[in-house]
């Protein structure tokens, strides 16, 4: 059977963790899941420890002193499942805005000869649900200016539901990696293209967070803004082995 890990990077989702885990767990497939914690003050950590008792050969967590970023944590999370010799390797939020219930899909999808499955909240019209339209718009128009300044045919270019391949994230120069925050999923996207593998997106239904506080800031967008016009400018090597 092909092994699987979920990567979570959490910062104060206590409201969401144990759920999120337990909803993943109930999946067929024997998914397991790798909590990436940065320092939470509210306890997230604590209740990934409790639960480790009851999952100990599921659930793992690497614990960081505080928050470094949304890039640095799942490339923490790839590089622990590369060492750990996972085939296939998911990201996913805490929050739910992800629905475990896709994690199937995006599997399939790599089986089928995808590379790298995205979870696609473009590729089918707009399938957003509680976001202000303004979010929406501003979401929907970054992807479309990131599709058009890296001529990249992907319609959701900064959605954070993936499935890799092993191979693509031994590929990458993870080490290279510049962007820290949603730019990171950009930039992620644009080395698989480059590198020439092959990326499906695969619709799913995007609803925001019920429970906890989002992350998101407009020092986000900005960075990502200003690290495409520099993406298209880079060349994009494999690692060195």
């Amino acid at each position: 059977m092909d092994s699987k890990v979920v990567i979570i990077p959490t910062y104060n989702e206590k409201e969401n963790i144990e759920k999120i885990i337990r909803a993943v767990f109930s999946l067929e497939g024997d998914y397991h899941i790798l909590v990436i914690e940065d320092g939470s003050p509210d306890g997230t950590a604590g209740i990934v420890k409790r639960l480790q008792t009851e999952f100990p050969e599921r659930l793992f967590m690497i614990e960081r002193a505080g928050k470094q970023g949304l890039g640095t944590a799942y490339i923490t999370g790839f590089k622990w499942s590369i060492a750990h010799g996972y085939d296939f390797i998911f990201e996913m939020d805490a929050d739910f805005s992800h629905n475990p219930d896709d994690l199937p899909k995006l599997y399939r999808t790599c089986k089928e000869g995808a590379d790298l499955a995205i979870g696609s909240r473009y590729c089918d019209g707009i399938s957003v649900i509680n976001w202000p339209i303004g979010r929406v718009i501003m979401s929907y128009y970054a992807s479309v200016y990131v599709r058009k300044v890296l001529g990249m045919k992907v319609y959701d270019t900064t959605a954070g539901f993936k499935c890799y391949k092993r191979k693509v994230l031994e590929t990458i120069d993870l080490d290279n990696v510049k962007m820290k925050g949603y730019g990171f999923q950009i930039e992620m996207k644009y080395s698989t293209y480059k590198l020439g593998f092959r990326i499906t997106e695969v619709p799913i239904i995007f609803v925001d967070r019920k429970e906890g506080t989002s992350k998101m800031s407009s020092g986000i967008f900005g960075e990502a803004f200003w690290g495409v016009l520099k993406m298209r400018l880079r060349k994009i090597k494999p690692r060195k082995i």
